[in-house]
């Protein structure tokens, strides 16, 4: 067909709604800060008098997030679990302090690494002298392991 025949928007229509934030499958495990990170973006949003496309978009992404998170707890013991503070070698030249957590609460920068990210999944069930093989193959040496709050 050609473009002659197509209908340019001409900006009398209504934009189109913002596509949904996709809502990852299966569980939804949170830290007790991821579940206050939650109810503190839903306290906001919900907050707001005229909320524009994108924050409703965000209102019905975190009510969904709400609806599902489950609470948990580091494991008892000195295994590597979600929620477990862990300090790792092998990831750089100096040793890294990491913790497990929900993926709302993901940010590598700060140490907070996803349960479902390659690295969490490689030291799950680590012990702290255990070695384990990370992403790209690497070599990690598990220093300490803390699961306490």
């Amino acid at each position: 067909m050609s473009r002659a025949f197509v209908r340019e928007p001409d900006g009398s229509e209504p934009p189109e709604p913002p596509a949904e934030r996709p809502v990852p499958p299966g569980p939804n495990p949170v830290t007790a800060e991821g579940l206050a990170r939650i109810e503190a973006e839903l306290a906001r949003l919900s907050a707001l008098s005229a909320p524009d496309p994108m924050e409703q978009r965000d209102l019905h992404y975190w009510q969904q997030r709400r609806a599902s998170a489950q609470l948990t707890s580091p494991p008892e013991g000195g295994a590597v679990g979600f929620g477990s503070w862990v300090s790792v070698a092998g990831l750089g030249p100096a040793a890294r302090c990491l913790r497990i957590v929900g993926e709302d609460e993901a940010d590598p920068t700060a140490g907070l690494i996803g349960w479902r990210a390659p690295l969490a999944q490689a030291l799950d069930g680590a012990e702290a002298g255990d070695e384990v093989e990370g992403p790209g193959g690497r070599l990690l040496t598990v220093l300490a392991v803390e699961n306490g709050s």
